[in-house]
């Protein structure tokens, strides 16, 4: 495991409810984590029943009786989130067409629990009835009305790796603001770490209506002449999270609409979850009205603190770093 990082302030004095996937329980290795790195907020994992309508009859429950400020939920668990309308939610991986995925990836027979679970039971016996009672709760999903009402309120999260579900296009046949990271199927850490965090933050901010100082980017700081990442970048990106919104500045040639595709494929590649809506293309970037502006070429006139990459002062991403971190502390 990587180091492990601990926000204090995001959802702090809030619940989160955690909604697992299939075959696992409010026990796994994912709540122990996300109450870890969320150290201030209460997060409620309950174990689900195997029947899926009973599961949702659960959550329904308790969302009645928990309030939680935010859901999350994972694979089967992102499939019966999306159902619980009204609240902020984000899907990771979410299996909209679980009835196909329990028979495609061998779920159905005598299967042990990946999780200890709070009522001792250890095995569960899933037969093709109960794979049709899973197939007509998928066939609930996407409810038009509330899916209208919720749009600015699910978000989705999808590994560019997944073995097991492919549903980013169904999501976004519904709801505008889906996510690709890198990762597989699993919500491990460094995906709580990369990907959920950055998303959890930003909905917090939301929900506080916290206005944070703004830094720009420019996307040339971000690579060097053979399009890599240089260094340190995704340690000074990481560190500025922290504090900051970040929006990445990049030119807006005429006529070029390859470079548009180079640029939104890099920053994919390299920056992905923190990248997301935060990208602009703009040929006066005079105009950007914010805080602090970090480039090899900041506008002199501008409305930003100009910051300039590669100077004697900023000559690396590890002076930037520093020169933040003094000004937080």
């Amino acid at each position: 495991m990587e180091y492990m990082k601990i926000w204090q302030d995001i959802m702090s004095g809030k619940k989160i409810l955690y909604v697992h996937g299939f075959a696992s329980s409010g026990q796994s290795g994912t709540v122990t984590l996300l109450r870890t790195i969320f150290p201030n907020a209460t997060v409620v994992a309950p174990d689900l029943p195997l029947h899926p309508q009973e599961a949702m009859d659960l959550l329904h429950d308790v969302c009645e009786n928990e309030h939680p400020d935010l859901i999350i939920g994972s694979s089967m668990g992102g499939m019966m989130t999306e159902m619980l309308y009204g609240y902020d939610r984000i899907l990771v991986n979410p299996a909209f067409q679980m009835g196909d995925t329990m028979g495609s990836h061998g779920m159905v027979g005598k299967l042990t629990f990946h999780n200890p679970r709070r009522d001792g039971v250890q095995e569960m016996i899933v037969t093709k009835a109960i794979v049709k009672e899973y197939r007509e709760l998928t066939a609930q999903c996407f409810n038009p009305e509330k899916v209208r009402e919720d749009k600015a309120r699910v978000w989705g999260l999808f590994g560019d790796n997944d073995p097991v579900v492919h549903t980013r296009d169904l999501f976004l046949e519904h709801y505008p603001q889906g996510i690709t990271f890198h990762g597989e199927h699993r919500l491990i850490d460094t995906v709580v770490h990369h990907a959920l965090v950055p998303v959890v933050r930003w909905i917090d901010d939301r929900q506080e209506k916290r206005q944070r100082e703004t830094v720009y980017i420019d996307f040339e700081c971000l690579h060097n002449d053979r399009m890599q990442a240089t260094p340190s970048m995704h340690k000074a990106v990481e560190a500025l999270l922290d504090d900051y919104t970040l929006c990445f500045v990049a030119s807006s040639p005429t006529n070029d609409t390859y470079y548009y595709k180079v640029v939104t494929d890099w920053m994919q590649e390299y920056v992905t979850v923190p990248a997301h809506d935060h990208l602009i293309f703009t040929n006066n970037p005079e105009f950007l009205y914010g805080d602090f502006f970090i480039s090899p070429c900041p506008p002199k006139d501008g409305m930003a603190t100009p910051i300039e990459y590669g100077s004697d002062t900023f000559k690396t991403w590890e002076e930037i770093i520093t020169y933040f971190s003094r000004l937080t502390n």
